[in-house]
């Protein structure tokens, strides 16, 4: 334990290699993290309270609703997170979308799930809306299995997209997530790209490598080295008649023509969603998106103006500086729960925000921000503990016993990067030059191999009152 508790104070000059060694091994060892922990035990919300661990390293908390304190902190109000289901009810349906709903069962059960009533909004970007998204796909491919058509058409598209949200608002989903997502019925129908038809489709593209590249996407190196994705672009492209343009890194021209190329991937997905098997596509299309959104933080940042004034000329440690940026950051943290990698850009766009204000000291370190700071907190236990949601594509799990849950990640104290320069637009966790270290050994650490992958823990946290602002 006292090589664990080491490992938890590291920061500073050893931040890099640590950064990307933990990113890495969180995203490859997922698995065998899984492994290595200990059964959930249960535990009440009220015992937790009175005797909070004294390690860092802690089991699984299961919080039964019952237990679920009823008067918010005086300092942090409840967000909507306590999950309540519908009683069991038949959705409204149209009646005018023709399809056998029950095909695509396993994947409409798994976007109720990810997008259920109380989270959907806070967990939107990472978990929700790429799975809705997902969804979409196939479905658009499913329906179109019986014609020739990549696409559905308007009046049909709209009722099939009400009877999707109904359906999934009957199983537990939050009804409002087209608007969460930002996703219309617009989506199903292949908007203004001109190739719609799977013969003209199968005479444009060269189905057997787009079939090759995206039956079987890597989750630790599309997002680095891609292989679907570029095949995607190529087949949108040359169904959108702007094959040209492939070669020009910097694609130009009016507004139409990006949203034609858009409206192209959605025609080119409905193709891969017919050739898979709907479990395989919706495995794709997620880690298509995690490398999306992992590229961006998706919080709304304002300027952090009071953070410029009080920190603008500190060099030591200051209390007026560290309560503005923890104010600061106690503000945008409560917008939703992010990945780890979000986490990174964020805290790089906060910095350089900073710096390009005279901001020159790294006040993360002065203040001991971390990673986990930037992320949505799990208040009821342990005091405030940040989540990270991992890189990879995460659901959200529910049963009987232990309510929903999902999976945090990197939940240890990683110091928050402070960028080099103002500017980061070179910033790359795929750049060569940031090598992994060596996988440290018991003979030069100390450590046994349990001791080592606390670097990484990884745990559940059940949503039955265990995250509050």
């Amino acid at each position: 334990m006292d090589c664990v508790k080491t490992g938890t104070r590291v920061k500073g000059s050893f931040f890099r290699q640590l950064l990307i060694y933990a990113i890495w091994l969180s995203a490859s060892h997922n698995v065998l993290a899984l492994h290595t922990l200990p059964e959930p035990s249960r535990i009440s919300l009220s015992s937790v309270l009175a005797s909070p661990p004294k390690s860092g390293i802690f089991e699984p908390i299961e919080i039964s609703p019952a237990v679920i304190p009823h008067l918010p902190s005086p300092e942090y109000s409840f967000p909507p997170m306590y999950p309540t289901f519908p009683t069991a009810y038949v959705p409204v349906l149209t009646g005018r979308c023709h399809v056998d709903f029950s095909a695509i069962s396993s994947i409409m059960d798994k976007t109720a799930s990810d997008c259920n009533l109380p989270l959907a909004a806070v967990v939107g970007n990472v978990i929700c809306c790429p799975q809705f998204s997902s969804l979409l796909h196939i479905f658009q491919g499913f329906y179109s299995t019986s014609s020739n058509n990549l696409v559905l058409q308007n009046a049909v598209a709209d009722d099939c997209f009400k009877d999707i949200v109904s359906i999934l608002a009957s199983r537990g989903a939050n009804s409002s997530i087209p608007t969460i997502c930002s996703v219309k019925s617009s989506n199903l129908t292949g908007g203004s790209c001109p190739v719609k038809d799977i013969a003209t489709f199968e005479k444009t593209v060269n189905t057997s490598k787009l079939l090759e590249a995206c039956s079987k996407v890597d989750p630790l190196k599309e997002c680095c080295r891609s292989i679907c994705q570029p095949a995607i672009m190529e087949a949108a492209l040359k169904i959108s008649g702007t094959q040209s343009l492939i070669d020009n890194k910097n694609i130009i021209g009016p507004a139409n023509h990006f949203d034609t190329l858009n409206d192209c991937k959605g025609v080119v997905y409905s193709w891969i969603s017919q050739k898979l098997p709907h479990d395989s596509a919706n495995k794709a299309f997620r880690i298509l998106s995690a490398c999306k959104v992992n590229k961006v933080c998706p919080l709304d940042l304002r300027q952090p103006s009071e953070v410029i004034q009080e920190c603008r000329n500190v060099a030591a440690p200051s209390p007026s500086c560290c309560s503005s940026l923890n104010t600061y950051i106690a503000s945008v943290q409560r917008q939703m729960l992010i990945t780890n990698r979000q986490a990174i850009m964020c805290a790089t766009v906060i910095g350089s925000m900073l710096q390009k204000a005279g901001v020159i000291t790294n006040v993360y370190e002065l203040c001991d921000v971390d990673l986990k700071d930037f992320s949505l907190q799990n208040g009821a236990a342990y005091g405030q503990e940040g989540c990270l949601l991992g890189s990879l594509p995460v659901d959200m799990v529910y049963d009987n016993s232990s309510g929903l849950s999902f999976t945090c990640d990197l939940s240890d104290n990683i110091a928050a990067p402070w960028p080099s320069s103002s500017s980061f637009t070179s910033f790359s966790l795929c750049a060569p030059e940031m090598s992994l270290p060596a996988l440290p050994t018991s003979e030069s650490s100390g450590c046994d191999r349990d001791d080592v992958d606390f670097f990484v823990p990884i745990f559940s946290v059940f949503v039955f009152g265990s995250l509050l602002l």
